[in-house]
């Protein structure tokens, strides 16, 4: 299996988003947030399809449009405090609109099966080299806001009382889900990127360890669920991200069995 360069290709590129995605998962989890993943992904598709139609990298007209989105809804955010959940459903309505208008007029000239299920075939050595530079990005830029996004997460009135910049902190933090969300395109689709990014999480805070530990363990579910995924999607012939998602979920599923069963 591994003699295939394609192969070669996106086990990298999974062990990059295995990493990035639950890291940037937990702050999304803890905030409360998760919606965003699933918000942002869908925009993804809208900036993927507008690349084809511009002539744009697709992975790079992807990172801008979600960032832009994500940046709508922070801006959205001021003027609906105490609905978060009205405001995903704006932009993802938002984004849909324009990928289903952009797709339905023929232009696109691309495989959109790819786009929304993911394809271990489209990783080429370019878009791994992307996907490792935004990677090396995001995570040092996470390592960077560390403690103030934690401070932020668990007490954003008091990280202001504190003098941290949560408005600037919350905006960056964006970015970083857009980017994570655009560098895990190629493997994991459109339709489940926000499993990579939720799920693994869920299944870490089932351990009910501290925050320093679900991380690592969200890390460690986020690897299992991609390498298990991409195997068998290898196998069967099918899309992985599909299988990554089934995976994740039955991952899930076996943790809170096996807490139930042997922890008590």
């Amino acid at each position: 299996m591994l003699q295939y360069e394609f192969m070669q290709n996106a086990m990298m590129a999974g062990l990059i988003i295995s990493i990035l995605c639950p890291m940037v998962g937990v702050f999304l989890v803890l905030k409360r947030y998760s919606m965003m993943g699933d918000t942002l992904s869908h925009a993804s598709f809208a900036g993927i399809a507008l690349g084809f139609i511009l002539g744009i990298d697709p992975l790079l007209s992807a990172f801008a449009f979600t960032t832009l989105c994500g940046l709508f809804i922070e801006v959205l955010r001021s003027y609906y405090k105490q609905y978060s959940e009205l405001v995903m459903s704006i932009v993802l309505t938002l984004s849909i609109g324009i990928a289903i208008i952009i797709v339905s007029t023929g232009k696109t000239g691309a495989n959109i099966n790819s786009i929304l299920f993911g394809s271990i075939l489209t990783v080429s050595k370019k878009d791994l080299l992307y996907i490792a530079i935004i990677s090396i990005i995001s995570i040092f830029t996470l390592s960077l806001l560390y403690n103030k996004l934690i401070y932020s997460t668990f007490d954003e009135e008091g990280a202001k009382t504190a003098g941290i910049n949560v408005s600037l902190i919350n905006y960056i933090f964006t970015l970083l889900v857009g980017a994570t969300i655009s560098v895990s395109l190629r493997i994991t689709g459109v339709l489940v990127i926000s499993s990579m990014i939720v799920v693994p999480v869920a299944t870490a805070l089932q351990l009910g360890k501290g925050f320093k530990w679900t991380l690592i363990y969200s890390m460690i579910f986020g690897f299992i669920d991609v390498f298990i995924g991409l195997i068998a999607s290898y196998y069967i012939n099918s899309a992985p991200g599909g299988t990554i998602a089934v995976t994740s979920v039955i991952t899930l599923l076996i943790t809170i069995i096996i807490k139930k069963v042997f922890i008590r």
